[in-house]
């Protein structure tokens, strides 16, 4: 394990974009420290970390599920309880996702929202069939906030100075390149 104090900020699969206050942590390139977060375990102690960003990366790991649903588990392990993690992938239904070969999964909210422990109950409790990913693989992540980011498509057929969030996500479940990007943070729930 790699000894840091016990509040890391991890900004994970950084690239070229380098943060300050953070640890900057890549498989390629020249960060402050090379890893492949698709290798396991991670090089973080348990309870160490407050804040994880992965800006782009997300949707680059995990082909194979349980590859994935390791990378959560490492997450949940080395954060403490109300740690935040900040995920930017593109929208699915982009051509910025669809036409990067090493996209090898589309994220969402619903897909986050999955390792709720919390909804992963109340879904148990009314009989739906979701996967209850936080339970089964013991993690819990509570979806705080979702923000998209409409493309330069959508300004061109909406050049309203307001956005309506409304028409843009019933117009983006029937047309593609409406949404550029999606923002989630997830929060640690520890008990």
């Amino acid at each position: 394990m790699v000894n840091y104090s016990q509040k890391l900020r991890l900004n994970l699969g950084c690239g070229s974009k380098r943060l300050a206050g953070y640890i900057n942590v890549d498989k390629y390139g020249n960060p402050e420290l090379k890893h492949d977060l698709e290798t396991f375990s991670w090089p973080w102690d348990d309870n160490s970390v407050v804040e994880i960003k992965l800006s782009h990366v997300l949707e680059h790991l995990g082909r194979d599920p349980e590859i994935y649903l390791k990378i959560f588990q490492e997450m949940y392990r080395i954060c403490q309880h109300g740690a935040t993690i900040d995920i930017t992938v593109p929208h699915p239904r982009h051509d910025n996702f669809l036409d990067d070969p090493t996209h090898v999964r589309a994220v969402t909210p619903l897909g986050l929202s999955l390792f709720s422990q919390r909804l992963n109950r109340q879904w148990i409790e009314a009989g739906y069939a979701c996967s209850t990913l936080g339970l089964n693989i013991g993690v819990d992540f509570e979806l705080v906030a979702t923000h998209y980011k409409p493309s330069s498509h959508w300004f061109r057929l909406h050049p309203e100075p307001e956005i309506d969030w409304e028409l843009l996500h019933a117009e983006s479940a029937l047309y593609n390149n409406l949404i550029q990007e999606i923002y989630m943070k997830l929060q640690v729930i520890k008990s």
